[in-house]
């Protein structure tokens, strides 16, 4: 069976174990479901920004030609520094998506994908994010009103605690298990500012994440689509935007978006 569209992040819906699945062209691929078989992966040579549908040879920030990443709200600095984010103040490339997007409520976030780690995320986003980043375990920290207090708490917590996330480490499940993440909440709550404090979430349940992983690779291998337009092996499993394969080679969809490919199940 062969499908073929433009790539997007996979999507997932929580369960034991997160399922996930892709939209290519107008097919809906169940990946679980193909777990242990074979797939072969192609790139056909064709980009087109997922923004304006201009053909490219390379994309900006997942999948924007350079206009776009210049001037679409989904590409914003505050994006990657929601402490940056003015949307509170009236500001910002689209006001409209500024208002959808940014001025929701947000959530401040502990987790351990690799080591420990504190992050942001829409409320609405939750577990999603948690997901998309490969998280073992989650747990809130405080929920605010708009991205921008989200962004300054993380900021001021990120000098004690990384905002960065090993996907090598996340990848070979290499885990850090020391981390009890009520504790470290209680702990890390002290270090935001009084007039923060708050928002603080009083929510300490503990999310636990199961991936579909049937092997986990000893050493990784990143494969680029531009490099290699050809991929053929056995899908070992999914972990936040990574397809899994044998001989430790992953394949990071979300950073291949906007690429047309076709996925044929040679197991089917």
């Amino acid at each position: 069976m062969e499908y073929t569209g433009h790539l997007s992040k996979m999507s997932s819906r929580f369960g034991d174990p997160i399922e996930y699945s892709i939209k290519l062209g107008d097919d809906i691929v169940e990946l679980n479901e193909l777990l242990g078989k074979r797939i072969k992966l192609y790139f056909t040579g064709e980009i087109h920004c997922k923004n304006c549908g201009r053909a490219l040879k390379k994309t900006f920030s997942q999948g924007f030609c350079f206009p776009c990443f210049q001037s679409a709200p989904e590409a914003s600095p505050c994006i990657i520094k929601p402490e940056l984010c003015e949307a509170h103040l009236g500001k910002g490339r689209d006001l409209d998506w500024e208002n959808e997007h940014h001025m929701k409520p947000h959530t401040v976030y502990l987790a351990v994908s690799s080591g420990l780690k504190i992050g942001v995320t829409r409320m609405d986003q939750v577990p999603t994010r948690w997901i998309d980043q490969g998280a073992f375990q989650a747990i809130r920290l405080a929920d605010v009103p708009y991205r921008q207090i989200a962004g300054v708490i993380e900021k001021t917590v990120a000098r004690h605690i990384s905002d960065k996330t090993s996907w090598q480490k996340m990848l070979k499940n290499e885990l850090d298990l020391e981390h009890d993440l009520v504790e470290e909440k209680h702990t890390v709550k002290k270090m935001i500012p009084e007039a923060w404090q708050e928002y603080v979430s009083t929510d300490d349940k503990v999310w636990e994440l199961k991936f579909p992983v049937l092997e986990y690779p000893e050493k990784i291998k990143s494969i680029n689509l531009l490099k290699i337009p050809l991929v053929e092996g056995i899908l070992q499993g999914i972990k936040g935007q990574y397809l899994i394969l044998d001989e430790g080679r992953v394949f990071n969809v979300r950073s291949h978006t906007s690429f047309r490919v076709s996925m044929e199940v040679l197991d089917a």
